[in-house]
């Protein structure tokens, strides 16, 4: 099985390659550009603390991918935890318990959607796109229906840190991605579900008949997608001091493209946290470059669309 792994792992590595060249070139063209701008303390400390809400919904769909399949319900379910949390610490705001209490219901409104996009993945044998979006859009009802189409606002300053305080200089929503990027990492690197992952996006079918869970390790999967979505939901509602349905929707095309442009193969099988990580840098590094040049964001997302056709010519032509 490790060698089968390792074979698939390769055309990962020749990715990362080519991820670096892209970000130096990227580098080198704005600091020619904008100067001594880019490369501020300020401007680096902007650019990490944007990234880790998106790394986190570039996680959660990446571990779905691995297996072949999607999540196109990450940013319902993100809100949908905001908005479970929110309406709980907003009853007494400066309690703790209450505080712990919204956390608690958060991680289990995730889970449940979770394994709900899993059973019906897995049990039910609806498609993935076809089961998450069903689920995005229930999600998405259910959302309004809690908040009436308000924001809801009013945190205390212990989840507030989460999103806007700093360790060091270094914000603490990077620690957090970071955290969980090793920790999926670990997870698929060196436990059997990581090993289960990798072989179910290779070839499903073999891979159960082999003997292999393959309905469990499909709940598993979605489920901890769900979960990492929490701990968007977290950073989300700690950086905006605010939970809305209608936040982040413009997060799920870029997630996608984090994971693709990162390498991790739509059809499933092979793929690396590493290069998703290289793949934030460069996406909000051409972002932040962009912003000081006042140039405009639809720019910015063309350009992006564009590194990710280069970046698959790339890998064809050297395939």
């Amino acid at each position: 099985m490790d060698q089968v792994l390792n074979a698939l792992k390769l055309p990962t590595d020749r990715n990362i390659r080519y991820l670096l060249v892209i970000l130096a070139s990227i580098i080198a063209i704005m600091a020619i550009a904008s100067g001594d701008t880019f490369f501020s303390i300020a401007n680096l400390q902007s650019m990490s603390s944007q990234m880790p809400l998106l790394g986190m919904l570039a996680l959660a769909m990446a571990v779905c991918m691995l297996t072949g399949g999607i999540n196109l319900s990450i940013i319902a379910t993100t809100n949908a935890c905001s908005l479970v949390m929110a309406s709980i610490i907003t009853m007494a705001p400066d309690n703790v318990m209450v505080l712990l209490l919204a956390l608690v219901a958060g991680l289990i409104t995730a889970i449940v959607i979770g394994l709900l996009n899993g059973a019906l993945i897995a049990y039910v044998g609806v498609s993935p796109i076809l089961a998450t979006l069903g689920m995005m859009t229930l999600i998405n009802g259910l959302n309004v229906l809690i908040s009436g189409g308000s924001v809801m606002s009013g945190f205390p300053e212990a989840l507030l840190v989460i999103g806007n305080g700093s360790i060091l200089g270094i914000p603490m929503p990077l620690f957090l991605f970071v955290f969980f990027a090793i920790g999926l990492w670990g997870l698929l690197e060196h436990t059997s579900l990581g090993r289960t992952i990798y072989l179910m996006g290779s070839n499903e079918k073999a891979t159960r008949f082999s003997g292999i869970n393959t309905q469990k390790a499909v709940l598993y999967v979605y489920a901890i997608s769900s979960i990492l979505c929490w701990v968007a939901a977290l950073v989300m509602m700690a950086k905006f001091n605010s939970a809305k349905a209608g936040y982040g929707e413009s997060y799920l095309l870029i997630a996608i493209l984090a994971s693709v442009l990162g390498g991790i193969n739509p059809d499933g099988g092979f793929g690396r946290i590493i290069g998703i990580g290289l793949a934030l840098i460069v996406l909000q590094t051409l972002e932040s470059g962009l912003n000081l040049l006042g140039v405009s964001s639809y720019l910015t997302m063309a350009l992006w669309g564009g590194i990710l056709i280069l970046f698959i010519t790339l890998q064809k032509r050297k395939a």
